[in-house]
C-alpha cells in the first residue's frame, strides 16, 4: 500500500487520508457536523473565501464546483474575493461569515476584532455562529493538508 501521491511538479508527497485513516476520518466527521444546520451557500462561501486567502488552489476548485452544484451563480463566485466592493451581491448574513472568515482564517494578523465577532453574532444564534466558527476552523485545517501534501486542483478525490 502506498502512503504517497506525485504532484505536478512530480515530487512524491504524503497521501494523508491513507497515511493516517483515523485522523482523516475524524477531520471528515469534524467537517460534517460543522456543517449541520448551515445553509450549503453560505458553506461553500466560507469555504471559497478561506480557500482564497491560504491560496489553496485544491480546495477552491472543489468548493467553487460544489457551490455551482448547490445553484450558487457565476457572478457571487467572482465577486467573493472582492465582497466588500460588491455587498449587494452577498446578505448581511453572508458579510458576517465572510468578515469572520477573513479574521479566523488570518488570525495571526491581529486575532479577531470585536467588531467582526460582534456582527457575526447579530447575524447568527449562537449554536449558527459555534457552527460557522467550526466550518471556519475545518476549511482552515483542509486548506493546510492540502496545502502541506501538494493537492492538485482538479482531482478530487471525493468520487
Amino acid at each position: 500500500m502506498t502512503t504517497t501521491h506525485t504532484n505536478v511538479t512530480g515530487m512524491a508527497r504524503l497521501n494523508f487520508a491513507k497515511a493516517a485513516p483515523k485522523v482523516f476520518r475524524a477531520l471528515i466527521g469534524f467537517d460534517a457536523a460543522a456543517r449541520e444546520g448551515l445553509d450549503p451557500t453560505l458553506v461553500e462561501l466560507i469555504q471559497i473565501r478561506a480557500s482564497h486567502l491560504n491560496h489553496c488552489a485544491y480546495c477552491l476548485h472543489m468548493h467553487t464546483n460544489d457551490a455551482r452544484k448547490a445553484g450558487e451563480t457565476e457572478d457571487r463566485l467572482h465577486m467573493v474575493p472582492v465582497w466588500r466592493e460588491a455587498r449587494h451581491f452577498f446578505t448581511e448574513k453572508e458579510q458576517a461569515a465572510l468578515a469572520l472568515t477573513e479574521a479566523v482564517t488570518l488570525v495571526a494578523d491581529g486575532g479577531v476584532p470585536d467588531t467582526v465577532y460582534a456582527e457575526a453574532a447579530a447575524r447568527f444564534d449562537e449554536q449558527e455562529l459555534a457552527h460557522v466558527l467550526s466550518l471556519i476552523l475545518a476549511i482552515n485545517t483542509w486548506n493546510r493538508v492540502a496545502l502541506s501534501t501538494a493537492k492538485v486542483a482538479g482531482t478530487d478525490e471525493r468520487g
